[in-house]
């Protein structure tokens, strides 16, 4: 409904006029006077009215709802927002002796240099120094350094932090004394916001019909955020063609989703796929692409630092693509010259050995490999 809303202003002079229009004789309304103190005041009330007003009609719609408000309005269809997801990343414990042997357990906790953020170290399976009976990485004599994988302990955007920002080892590891992060910690995202809350609300009343792309589509981002997926129809997990089959790929940026992830994934769609279908869901095929290229820069430019800028913005760039995206040869010159205004060329790029762009399928993502920049 459009409302006529009136400025104070406004008010207190449709209220003068109204009274000098009734009167029998001249009102004196001048400023100060007790009758235009009056009328002024009705004014204020009949403005905080027409505010309460306003608060009530934007708390009942979603599409002016917000936070909490939202949040209840949803929950009338039975909706509830995404919580945030936890960033994860990889950091490297170091010792100055390497005598004896050291076990890093799962859960010890590190920090950034500050101490305003932990991360909890977490159980790899695949990795060869993971000890079951330990509930560990083993860092056997003579090893100066391992690799394993850690969460953000609060979930959210604040995790993703910088490469080497992470230096306190926060849990007592004896024989274990530095810590770090080679590359920057990923994957962190907040709570759904109020705006994709309401896409989501508008994709879950297209899937209402089900047995559609729209309904399986919205199952699988009803799971958690940050899922890249695509769904293909009419075809097996081999690619050969299959009536009355569908594929849906998923990946949670890793190019590894967890077997929990894929799980869950299967379980959702399982609830509006068509009757009598058949379907997959599988992680994308990962293709890495090893990079490497010349620089040319600018005299009095150090070439380790700008490197290693090429390096990381390449690395984030190539991790950045979904399933399907290909990796144009091209384009990482251009993410090179990006990088750092002191590039002067960019000469010998090849990408696995050669010059060709790369293709993933419709079920491969590019991820990087080793970027090796000179």
């Amino acid at each position: 409904m459009q409302l006529s809303l009136q400025t104070f202003s406004t008010l207190v002079q449709n209220m003068a006029a109204a009274v000098q229009s009734a009167a029998t004789q001249l009102l004196d309304l001048t400023i100060g006077s007790m009758l235009r103190a009056v009328l002024e005041a009705n004014a204020a009330v009949a403005l905080w009215m027409q505010w309460l007003i306003l608060q009530v009609l934007q708390t009942t719609r979603a599409a002016t709802s917000v936070g909490t408000d939202l949040d209840s309005w949803m929950a009338d269809m039975s909706l509830t927002r995404l919580p945030a997801v936890p960033a994860v990343g990889l950091i490297v414990f170091s010792r100055y002796t390497t005598a004896s042997t050291s076990l890093v357990p799962a859960g010890a906790l590190v920090r950034t240099a500050d101490g305003s953020l932990t991360f909890t170290v977490t159980a790899d399976v695949s990795n060869s120094i993971w000890s079951v009976e330990l509930n560990g990485y083993a860092m056997a004599s003579g090893v100066g350094a391992i690799t394993v994988p850690i969460v953000a302990q609060i979930p959210g955007s604040a995790g993703n932090v910088l490469a080497n920002t992470i230096s306190m080892i926060a849990t007592a590891i004896p024989g274990v004394d530095l810590v770090t992060n080679p590359a920057a910690t990923q994957n962190g995202l907040d709570a759904e916001s109020d705006a994709a809350f309401r896409l989501r609300f508008q994709n879950f009343l297209l899937s209402r019909s089900r047995a559609t792309i729209s309904a399986v589509e919205y199952a699988i981002a009803s799971i958690r955020q940050g899922l890249d997926f695509t769904v293909i129809e009419n075809v097996d997990p081999s690619g050969a063609s299959r009536a009355g089959s569908f594929v849906v790929t998923v990946d949670d940026g890793s190019g590894s989703p967890p077997s929990s992830l894929l799980s869950s994934v299967y379980a959702g769609v399982d609830v509006v796929r068509p009757i009598g279908s058949i379907f997959a869901v599988q992680p994308p095929i990962v293709i890495r692409a090893n990079v490497t290229l010349m620089l040319s820069i600018i005299p009095g430019s150090t070439l380790d630092d700008v490197a290693r800028m090429v390096a990381t913005a390449i690395t984030n760039y190539i991790n950045s693509l979904t399933i399907g995206e290909l990796l144009p040869l091209t384009r990482l010159a251009q993410v090179a010259y990006d990088a750092s205004k002191s590039i002067i060329n960019v000469t010998q790029l090849e990408v696995n050995d050669g010059t060709a762009d790369v293709v993933p399928g419709n079920v491969g993502v590019v991820r990087a490999g080793i970027v090796s920049v000179n």
